[in-house]
């Protein structure tokens, strides 16, 4: 029998943008639930927010981006195999990421409810997931100053 994962939908709409080799990070790449910068010798690429991105930038979009509820430990196999075996008899594409404590899984966004229903047959749990705002932001948001307006 094959594990069964909880997985979590987040609501931005994303982009993943192709960039040349070595490239600096444009000003327009906005970070969402995931912001990932993938580099190699032969080119850069982007997950962010798709809102900003010029239509000129070579890119695909939109994509709903789902993450498996973790920490996973790193001595687990088959992961993605449970997940994306479902998507695969589906026919739904997907990109996907690893960081240090999950996996994520992108799908374009037109396929994301059938993505969900492919899951949930094969016993996996999928849920709305609350953005969290990352610890550089909310200092960011707490330091700015407030802009009441003051009656006279």
């Amino acid at each position: 029998m094959t594990a069964s994962y909880a997985l979590e939908r987040f609501p931005e709409t994303l982009a993943v943008v192709r960039l040349g080799p070595g490239a600096v990070i444009p000003a327009w790449a906005e970070s969402s639930s995931i912001f990932s910068i993938t580099a190699t010798a032969t080119e850069t690429s982007l997950v962010c927010a798709a809102r900003s991105v010029p239509t000129k930038s070579v890119h695909q979009r939109p994509f709903t981006a789902f993450a498996v509820k973790g920490p996973l430990d790193f001595a687990l196999t088959g992961v993605l195999v449970a997940l994306l075996t479902p998507l695969a008899e589906q026919g739904i594409s997907v990109f996907t990421l690893s960081t240090y404590d999950t996996d994520w899984i992108l799908v374009r966004t037109g396929d994301a409810d059938r993505a969900v229903e492919a899951w949930r047959g094969s016993g996996h749990e999928v849920g709305d997931a609350v953005p969290v705002t990352p610890p550089r932001q909310q200092q960011q948001q707490q330091s700015s100053p407030s802009k009441k307006k003051v009656k006279k």
